[in-house]
């Protein structure tokens, strides 16, 4: 049974007060499930880092940032370098969401060098990809996901693997008036990617989990989760109050061992 991973990314939502309550609700109610049959980490707005990371097990629950510079220092005003976060102690970053890439008009070329970054500190990894839906009327999905894992792991050695993850985020499906992807859908385009981080790693690549995330919720959770290209749930709104978290984790993880 393969370990299934289970996160959530806070964006510009709960102070630092909510986001360690929340933390430490998430916590308690799911420090009964072995973390050797699932992983579980929440990436918190940058106010609520520092409190989170001392305040949090994190045997429990991983901590990761939601961007980072690519330079370790200099005139970057309103960026945060990669020394940083290591003074924060954290888990992971996660690099390339949607909101980075097309509100902020991140390239390519600096997710790339962004994730070169991330590694070279050791840090847990996390690419985010994604179509936008005019790509995907075009019938260029494919070729977009590709090109964006292509680039994003330009001149990264097969040795990194295990400290990288790939979360499929197809951009038309986030956000409050998102539309989920049909279980069959993700699963083609998980498929995609994996095909790629193949070509890319070679049998390294059975290491990287490819999650998915987009307008992930109780009513589909478990369908996509059965998929078999796919690793586990990034989840958004859905994740944002402890209970129901827990309660979706629960349920997931259940039907899961169920059609195992």
């Amino acid at each position: 049974m393969k370990k299934l991973y289970f996160g959530s990314n806070l964006k510009m939502y709960k102070n630092r007060k909510d986001t360690v309550s929340y933390l430490q609700e998430l916590a308690e109610l799911t420090k009964d499930i072995s973390r050797e049959e699932f992983h579980l980490f929440i990436i918190p707005s940058y106010t609520s880092l520092e409190a989170a990371s001392e305040q949090i097990d994190r045997n429990l629950i991983q901590i990761g940032a939601q961007n980072m510079c690519w330079e370790e220092q200099g005139q970057f005003t309103g960026e945060i370098s990669p020394l940083m976060l290591k003074e924060m102690n954290l888990d992971l970053v996660m690099i390339g969401h949607s909101e980075r890439r097309h509100v902020f008009r991140e390239t390519d070329i600096e997710e790339n060098k962004k994730v070169l970054a991330a590694l070279k500190h050791d840090f847990q990894t996390l690419l985010c990809v994604g179509e936008t839906l005019e790509e995907k009327e075009y019938g260029i999905s494919k070729e977009v996901l590709r090109k964006q894992l292509i680039v994003g792991f330009h001149n990264v050695s097969p040795v990194y693997a295990k400290k990288i993850w790939v979360a499929y985020e197809p951009v038309w499906s986030i956000g409050v008036n998102g539309i989920p992807a049909s279980p069959d859908y993700a699963e083609e385009m998980h498929k995609v990617i994996k095909e790629c981080l193949y070509e890319l790693f070679g049998e390294n690549s059975n290491e990287i989990p490819v999650l998915y995330g987009g307008s992930v919720n109780a009513s589909n959770a478990n369908e996509l989760i059965t998929k078999e290209s796919v690793d586990g749930l990034f989840i958004g709104r859905a994740a944002w109050d402890a209970e129901k978290f827990n309660s979706l984790i629960r349920d997931v993880r259940r039907n899961y061992n169920n059609q195992e």
